[in-house]
């Protein structure tokens, strides 16, 4: 379990680490990134050749160019990885495209602190959705955009979804965690967990993130 902690001789450090891959276009982004996740324990820093399911992908670039969402379908879709997406600029058009790459968790350069990027990788680790407000209110735009074009299209796909999963997704696009969402509901966190696993899996969603965007998507929040 993430979080948890063993004690050795030098202190105390994470009894899981969760191994990373940073991708940069340029050796500065790479080692300016490596030298900031260096500093906390629960990060265990890996070789590019090292990635797959259980590896969190952290790539860096200026703008989602083809390149760069090649690599992130790659790491999500082929070899079953998390990814954490640092860029400094991002379309409206990319946006739903990154998010249903299977991307849930996305860093402003200018943001990318030691210590914001250690929350995004945390946060895809355990599968859940962080993206910065601004970028989470333009999902939301976006979203109901297409929701209201094809408001009153004959034969569109129903999500089915129930209302226990909808109470669940509108506090995830509200930014809440597993932990605050079982409080708020009065749920335990074992049930939120698999209140969005089902849900994720019926759906073939990938993430948190993709979770919100269909939701919004079919009108539901």
């Amino acid at each position: 379990m993430l979080g948890t902690h063993r004690t050795t001789g030098t202190g105390t450090v994470p009894a899981e680490r969760i191994p990373v891959v940073v991708h940069a276009p340029d050796p500065i982004s790479r080692e300016g990134a490596l030298s900031q996740l260096r500093r906390h324990p629960e990060i265990d820093l890996r070789q590019d050749e090292d990635g797959g399911p259980g590896t969190v992908a952290l790539l860096i670039s200026d703008a989602l160019d083809e390149p760069a969402l090649t690599r992130l379908r790659r790491v999500v879709r082929s070899e079953g990885g998390r990814a954490v997406l640092v860029v400094a600029a991002l379309r409206e058009t990319e946006l739903l495209e990154v998010i249903e790459c299977g991307v849930g968790a996305i860093v402003w350069r200018h943001e990318a602190t030691g210590h914001r990027l250690v929350q995004a990788v945390l946060a895809a680790a355990r599968g859940d959705g962080d993206l910065p407000s601004d970028l989470l209110g333009r999902l939301i735009s976006q979203v109901g955009t297409l929701h209201r074009s094809a408001a009153g299209r004959p034969g569109g796909p129903s999500s089915g979804l129930g209302p226990r999963e909808v109470d669940v997704l509108r506090l995830v696009a509200e930014g809440l965690d597993t932990g605050e969402i079982a409080s708020k509901l009065s749920y335990s966190e074992r049930t939120v967990k698999n209140v969005m696993h089902g849900l994720t899996t019926r759906l073939r969603l990938r993430n948190r993130a993709h979770a919100v965007a269909h939701a919004l998507r079919e009108g539901y929040i």
